[in-house]
Parts: C-alpha cells; sequence; structure tokens
C-alpha cells in the first residue's frame, strides 16, 4: 500500500514525498534585536532561494523562571534585548508576505500563540524541541489547526510518538516532524541521520524534515537524499559577530548555495522504478559491445568462439546472443574485424 505523505501549509506550499524540498531560514536571534536587521535578513533570504523565514515568538518571561533570572541577571538582559515584541513580529509578517516570502515564528506560551496565529497569519507554526513533551502546550496549538512542524531534538522515540499522538487527537492532521540534535554546533559524527529514514518508517502519512544545527551544507544536502521534504537552517547576515547562535549561522551567500544544492539532489533522487531515459537507451550503441570476427571467415564456415571477439560499438549482435550463434554457418565470406550480423548467419 502506498501511503500518502503529503501537507499542504496556510502559504498554499505543499511538502511531502515528490515536492522540492521546502526551505526555511531560521533567523532566530540573528537580528540581534533590531528590525532593519531582521527585514535585511529577510530579504536576503529570499535571495538566497528560501521559501520561508522562521523567528522566535519568545520573551525571557516565557522561557524562564523569575528566581532563574534574579541569580542570572545577565540573561535576563540579554533575551529582553534580542527579543522582538508583538508589534515587531506584525511588522515582519506583513513585510514577509509583501516581498514573497513565507513566515513562520515559534511561540512558547499560549498567549504567543494566539498572537503568531490571528495577527501574523503564518505558514505553519513551529514547536520548539524543548516543548516535544509539553503535553498541555501541544493540545492548545492543535486547536488552532494551523499546520504544525514538530522538531524532535533532545526526544526519544516513545517522546515523539506521544507528541504526535496528541496534537492528532486534539484535530491537527496536518503535521511535518523535523529530525533535530540539539546541539550549537552539531558535531557531524552524531547528527544520526539515518533517523530520517526511521520517522519516514515510523511515521507512515507524515512529511519528515530535518532541523540543520550544523556548519556547512553537507548535512542538509545529505539529508534530501534520505527523504527530508523540509530543510531548516540557522541564518545570519554575518556569522562573525559573537551572539548567541550566531557563530553556527550560515551567511547569504552559502545558503544560496545549499538552496540550490538540494533542489539539484531533489531532482536527481527520480524514482524507484527502473527508467532508462531515451540519450542513455542511445548510449548503448556507442558504449556496449557486439560480435566481430577475430578472422576471416569463409563461407559455410561454421563460427566458434576463437574466430570471434566482442568489441565496439554496440550495434551488431549483442554479447548475450554469442551462445545462439556458435556452431552456426555464415553465409558468405566474410574479412577480420567485421561486425557480424544476423543476416550474415545461417540459423
Amino acid at each position: 500500500m502506498k501511503h500518502k505523505r503529503l501537507i499542504k501549509l496556510n502559504d498554499n506550499c505543499k511538502i511531502g514525498d515528490f515536492q522540492k524540498p521546502y526551505i526555511v531560514a531560521e533567523l532566530n536571534t540573528s537580528h540581534f534585536g533590531n528590525i532593519s536587521i531582521a527585514k535585511k535578513m529577510i530579504w536576503k533570504a529570499k535571495e538566497s532561494g528560501c521559501d520561508c523565514v522562521k523567528l522566535q515568538s519568545w520573551s525571557s518571561d516565557t522561557l524562564y523562571s523569575k528566581k532563574f533570572f534574579n541569580k542570572n541577571p545577565v540573561s535576563k538582559r540579554f533575551f529582553d534585548k534580542y527579543s522582538l515584541d508583538n508589534s515587531q513580529l506584525k511588522r515582519l509578517a506583513i513585510y514577509s508576505k509583501k516581498i514573497g516570502i513565507s513566515f513562520s515564528s515559534t511561540p512558547y506560551s499560549d498567549e504567543e500563540v494566539n498572537f503568531l496565529v490571528n495577527e501574523c497569519k503564518p505558514a505553519f507554526i513551529k514547536i520548539a524541541s524543548m516543548d516535544l513533551n509539553n503535553h498541555l502546550f501541544l493540545k492548545f496549538i492543535a486547536s488552532k489547526k494551523i499546520p504544525v512542524i514538530l522538531s524532535t531534538g533532545m526526544g526519544t522515540i516513545k517522546e515523539i510518538e506521544s507528541a504526535v499522538k496528541i496534537l492528532i487527537s486534539n484535530g491537527q492532521k496536518n503535521i511535518c516532524i523535523l529530525h533535530c540534535v540539539s546541539l550549537y554546533p552539531l558535531d557531524t559524527k552524531i547528527a544520526n541521520l539515518k533517523n530520517i529514514t526511521m520517522l519516514r518508517n515510523k511515521f507512515k502519512n507524515i512529511p519528515i524534515g530535518y532541523s540543520d544545527h550544523s556548519i556547512g551544507s553537507t548535512l542538509p544536502i545529505s539529508s534530501i537524499a534520505l527523504g527530508a521534504c523540509v530543510v531548516e537552517k540557522h541564518f545570519t547576515l554575518d556569522n562573525k559577530i559573537i551572539g548567541m547562535d550566531n557563530h553556527m549561522a550560515t551567511e547569504p551567500h552559502d545558503m544560496q548555495k545549499i538552496t540550490s544544492a538540494c533542489l539539484i539532489a531533489f531532482n536527481s533522487l527520480g524514482a524507484e522504478k527502473r527508467i532508462l531515459s531515451k540519450q542513455e537507451f542511445n548510449q548503448r550503441n556507442k558504449m556496449r559491445r557486439s560480435i566481430f570476427t577475430r578472422q576471416s571467415l569463409k563461407r559455410n564456415e561454421k563460427i566458434t568462439l576463437e574466430k570471434i571477439q566482442l568489441r565496439r560499438p554496440g550495434n551488431g549482435i549483442a554479447p548475450n546472443k554469442v551462445v545462439r550463434i556458435l556452431g552456426k554457418k555464415v553465409k558468405r565470406n566474410i574479412g577480420k574485424d567485421s561486425l557480424l550480423k544476423m543476416s550474415d548467419i545461417i540459423i
């Protein structure tokens, strides 16, 4: 039975098997709380070939406890400085739509979900890996009936199964799961990309993608070959600036290479069915062997293995027909190194 692994996002893009890769530029905090930088990032993400930009709908109040910030006042100042308020998020959503790139964000509270859905009209809601086991939050997000992309970093397979079950049982059918390893940057040796295949086998009707935290292009391109239909990659204008995860984010010129390479990788996959193109089929005449005479043959002389040789081009009798002509006589005199034809042989 063939499974339907396809969902439609609110930007009308379809993600799933046989659909071109959907590339998400994760802006995270690489805008440093500056909306002008964020706008430039969005523009550059579009120029780089990304399908969507994703931000973070967080504030210091929705991530950590007050007690934590009392002990870590620097962290409080950091999150306050680098977060975007609702007004800024909405302006960026409007700007994204204006220039023709999809918009999404990751919320961390019910209030942030409501604002994102009602005011920003995202292509999907992104659920962070940290909330994979936040079942009450998952239920609330599912109730919004907005397509969901679920990251799975730090999660066991049982936790992933539970999260998906909760989303589905609360009315959410449009789900994409991202394989993810929550390390920044990710050492490629522990990327475990075969988890993409495992998740595809485990969740038959759900598209599987990859949220990449590595440096470079190798892993996102490799993920396409394993069936990832969504690739999320951290994005920045300049990864030499000190910031939260800015050092491992991808600059525009490299992002453009990644989006192009992912599309090439996808188009190269083809189909599982063995198909010979007309161009390749025509190569047979040039590259395959035919039966040639090793020596001159006289009329009515028998063909033996010692009297023939297999050489290019392949426009004569194919090598797999040798047994059929052995012991047969030739109709005419044939010179040395001549191409044998079936019309030359008494069958």
